[in-house]
Parts: C-alpha cells; sequence; structure tokens
C-alpha cells in the first residue's frame, strides 16, 4: 500500500527527519531535567521515532518558550515522610522538640509559645521553672523583646491646625530639641512682649478692637490688682490669656503684696492670739486661759497661764521679705495661713468585728463593721469656729455648717435638713510662730508664742458636756502635686479633753483619725 500512496512515503520521510532534527537541538541545549538513572532512562529507537505525533513521549517534548519543565522525582518519599505514624516524621517531630530550654528566658519564652498554642498546663510548669531559675526573668523578657528605645513615645505636632488662636506659633523655635530653662527664666523672657491683639475674624477684614493692647502700664496693674481682690482664682488664671498677663501676674510684687496685707486672702485675717472666748463673744479684757504645753505633757506642774489681748489691738504679723518668702508671691503661696472660703473635711474609715455566733466557733460566720465618719471644721474670720462630728456625708453637711445653725430647732425628733448640726460645737482658733505677740506669762514655763513652730493652729472647742472643754492641735500642710495648691491640709498633733470640775487632762487616740484635707464651698463667698 506504502508502493502505491507515494505522498504518504514523502510525509514519513519529513516526519523522521523533522523529528531527528529536534532530538538532535535537545541533546545540544542545556537542560535542567534530573535523570533518575542511566538504567531508568529508556533508549529512543528508530521505532519510536517513527510514531506518529499523538504517541510521542512526554519526556522528549519540547519545552514551552525555552523554559524547561522540572521533575520532582523525590515526591512520593515527601508524601510518605508526612504521613502520621511514618519513622521519617516520628523522627522529624523527636528533631524539633529535642531542644529542651535551659536558662530561665528560653523557659519564659516557649511558656508564652505554649500559652498562645493553648496549652495552658505546659505553660503555667515553665511559667515555674522559669521563676525558679530567675525571680526578675519577665524584666529580661521585657528588656529584650520590649527595650525601652522601641516605645518612644512620637513626639506631637507642635502646631496642630485646630489649635485656638491664643497658642503661640512655635515653628521659630529651634530644632535641636527643647531648650534647658528654668520657668522663671521663661517667664522672664515675656517682659517685653506687649498684649497681643485678636487676629481678625476673616481675611481682609479689620482686626476688632483690644482696649488691653493700648492701655498704660500703670492702668493695666490698677485692673489686676482689682480682680485680684474680687476673686483670686480669676485672677490667677489671666496668666493663660497670653505672655504678656502671665509675666504681669507671676511677676508684679504690687498685686501681691496688697493680697498679702489684704484681709480677704492674706495675713492680716490670721489670729495668732485667741480673739474671742470659746463660745464665740469677743474678748474686750483680758482673760486666762489654760495652754498645753508644746511636748504634750498633761502634768499640772507644764501647765503655762497666758493672758489674752483684746481683738481690737491685735496688730498684724510682720510681712517683711526674707531669705525664707524673697518675693511676696512665695509668701502667699507657702506661709501657713487658714482659708476661709471652704471647709476642712476628715473622712475616717476603720473596720471592727462583730459580735460572734455563741453556738460555733468558726470565725468566718462572725460578721464585720465598716465604719465611716466625718468630721468637719470650718472657720471664721473673726477667730471662731464650728467642729462637728457626724456620719452625715458632706454633701449633707457642709451647706449648714454655719454658726446661726447651731442649737437652733435641733431636737431630736427634727427633720429639717439642718437638723445634722444638733451634735455641732462651737469653738476659737488662732495661729502659733508669730512673732510679734506680746505676752506676759505669770509663770516661768516654757511654751510661748515665740517659741511654737509656724505653721501649727491650735482649736478650743465645747466638750459633749458644759463642763468638758476641748483642745485640738493641728499643723498646716500641702496635699497634692509639687507647685499646686498649698496649705490644704491640717494634720492631727494632739487631742486632749479637760474638765472644769476636776482640773484634770485626757488625752484621745487618734488611731483612726485621719488629716484634713480643705474642700471649697462656693456658697460660702469670701467667708465674710
Amino acid at each position: 500500500m506504502s508502493a502505491n500512496n507515494p505522498d504518504l512515503e514523502t510525509f514519513r520521510k519529513q516526519w523522521q527527519e523533522e523529528v531527528t532534527a529536534r532530538l538532535r537541538a535537545k541533546d545540544q541545549a542545556p537542560t535542567s531535567i534530573t535523570a533518575r538513572g542511566s538504567s531508568e532512562k529508556p533508549d529512543i529507537s528508530a521505532e519510536k521515532v517513527a510514531l506518529p505525533p499523538s504517541d510521542v513521549p512526554k519526556e522528549v517534548a519540547e519545552p514551552v518558550d525555552g523554559i524547561s519543565t522540572q521533575a520532582y522525582h523525590d515526591l512520593e518519599n515527601r508524601e510518605d515522610e508526612n504521613r502520621l505514624g511514618s519513622e521519617r516524621s516520628d523522627h522529624r517531630l523527636n528533631t524539633q522538640t529535642s531542644k529542651e530550654p535551659k536558662s530561665a528566658l528560653e523557659h519564659y519564652e516557649k511558656a508564652i509559645e505554649r500559652e498562645d498554642q493553648g496549652n495552658l498546663g505546659d505553660s503555667l510548669k515553665l511559667y515555674r521553672q522559669a521563676f525558679r531559675l530567675d525571680a526578675d526573668v519577665d524584666r529580661i523578657y521585657k528588656h529584650k523583646h520590649f527595650p525601652p528605645s522601641s516605645s518612644k513615645i512620637k513626639p506631637a505636632d507642635p502646631n496642630p491646625p485646630n489649635a485656638p488662636v491664643t497658642v503661640p506659633n512655635t515653628a521659630h523655635h529651634s530644632l535641636d530639641g527643647p531648650s534647658n530653662i528654668t520657668t522663671a527664666q521663661l517667664i522672664a523672657s515675656f517682659s517685653d512682649l506687649p498684649v497681643p491683639p485678636a487676629p481678625p475674624s476673616t481675611e481682609g477684614s479689620p482686626p476688632p478692637p483690644c482696649p488691653l493692647a493700648g492701655i498704660p502700664l500703670e492702668i493695666l496693674i490698677d485692673i489686676l490688682l482689682k480682680s485680684a481682690i474680687i476673686d483670686l482664682a480669676a485672677f490667677a488664671r489671666l496668666s493663660l490669656v497670653c505672655k504678656r498677663l502671665a509675666y504681669l501676674v507671676a511677676t508684679e510684687d504690687r498685686v501681691w503684696e496688697r493680697i498679702c496685707h489684704g484681709r480677704e486672702y492674706g495675713f492680716s485675717a490670721m489670729h495668732y492670739t485667741w480673739a474671742t472666748s470659746v463660745t464665740g463673744q469677743p474678748l474686750t479684757t483680758t482673760v486666762q486661759t489654760i495652754d498645753l504645753p508644746p511636748d504634750g505633757s498633761l502634768h499640772m506642774s507644764n501647765l503655762t497661764l497666758s493672758h489674752n489681748t483684746p481683738f481690737s489691738t491685735i496688730r498684724p504679723p510682720s510681712l517683711t521679705l526674707s531669705s525664707t518668702y524673697p518675693s511676696y508671691k512665695e509668701m502667699f503661696r507657702t506661709r501657713p495661713r487658714i482659708r476661709f472660703n471652704g471647709c476642712y473635711i476628715s473622712t475616717v474609715n476603720y473596720h471592727r468585728p462583730g459580735a460572734s455566733n455563741a453556738t460555733s466557733n468558726a470565725t468566718y460566720t462572725s460578721p464585720v463593721h465598716i465604719v465611716t465618719y466625718y468630721r468637719y471644721l470650718r472657720f471664721f474670720r473673726d477667730g471662731t469656729c464650728v467642729s462637728l462630728l457626724t456620719t452625715a456625708e458632706p454633701a449633707d453637711v457642709v451647706h449648714h455648717l454655719t454658726k446661726e445653725n447651731i442649737h437652733a430647732h435641733h431636737h431630736r425628733e427634727s427633720m429639717l435638713p439642718s437638723a445634722v448640726m444638733r451634735h455641732a460645737l462651737r469653738g476659737r482658733w488662732r495661729l502659733s510662730g508669730h512673732l510679734d505677740f506680746d505676752s506676759s506669762p505669770t509663770s516661768d514655763a516654757k511654751a510661748t508664742p515665740e517659741t511654737e513652730a509656724e505653721g501649727d493652729v491650735h482649736v478650743e472647742t465645747e466638750g459633749v458636756d458644759a463642763k468638758y472643754l476641748y483642745k485640738i492641735h493641728l499643723a498646716l500642710r500641702s496635699a497634692g502635686r509639687a507647685g499646686g495648691a498649698r496649705n490644704n491640709k491640717l494634720v492631727w498633733k494632739g487631742f486632749w479633753s479637760y474638765n472644769r470640775l476636776t482640773d484634770d487632762w485626757a488625752a484621745f487616740t487618734l488611731r483612726n483619725d485621719r488629716a484634713f484635707f480643705w474642700s471649697r464651698v462656693r456658697s460660702y463667698g469670701m467667708g465674710w
């Protein structure tokens, strides 16, 4: 049939030549096919070459676009290795887990890894082993994985787009970082700055008028002085308006001198001797009172009889500047003084065991009482004060803590809001440490106003009965952050009871009592 079909014979010859040419070109070009072995590679014979195109083996196929194919002859072996329970799989798992932690840090890291995987039992065991090896392993781990340099906070934009107009622009500041200048030096740099006027509301419109920017300095200081007398807190907040006012508020001694000498907030309102009796009557004649010596001794031989000066002849303290008070502002902030626009509150909390069960000795069934009560102390400008011990909360007491509500319509069945004042006690107060006080003690006792420490507060109040007199010794302190409010805390130093009939002294224990903290009450106003 092939002799009778010359076209078929011609096609076979052309196909054979084409296949032979392809095989030669493939042998000359580099290939990446990995041979399994010379014994496994089949020989290409002439019979196979003569096969039709559909029977050409895939191993001799031409690579597409010159990219040679890759043969993965070990795929079956890897599949066997990944099968669970095979020898190779067990060997690989043993290799991974063979590295056991040795140091405390490795135990800690392994415990965190197990905790992330949800294996809390192994994690707890590793944590215990880590802390047995090193008690500070958690700090070592934190220092290794979270060093301090990695937690630096990115500085905020010094000029945010939503900043108010009064905030100064800091674009002209040095790019080398903040300069190491003190607050006093920073305020001194504002001395030559004017009061900046407000910017115009819209672009191209004239700026609004600013009266403070054009008035003379003397008038501006007088305005600040008037505002300080009316409301000292508002005067201090003026320093937030601009740099010029911040400089005047911080450095203008004429204003602070007036504040120190005035009776609104200053030391002229302080009493360094008794100004009234315990019941509140002004002292117009010299009256003898019994004072405790500074060491707190209760022996009658050590008691001091001191004379009182009439209220109308009390001289203000000496307010001269010194190394302790270099400026009037510093004197006003740091020198001990009493505040009249609020009251001092002491909150006492303590636990007390209740009655035990008579039929059982188990202590866990015994009740425990949490006792809470308050002590209130308000000072008045005339030298009197009000003391109250009650369980009522401050919101129910401070607005009624006045002299008018003492012992007025407070019978036991009274339901008036001011009935909390039924147990209030009248008293008087004075400060210590005034060197200009004139005293003429009748004995050679050691306790005189000249030797008293500055900053102590002496309070005498009525007792629960007419025959008793309470004497309280407190010390003025400051609570809160450094540079904040001053003279807003009263610390206990002593508390005694005096029996007028038997002339005996008794000391109260201060085991549960806490210090008084000043709280402003707006309804008091200036405390006049």
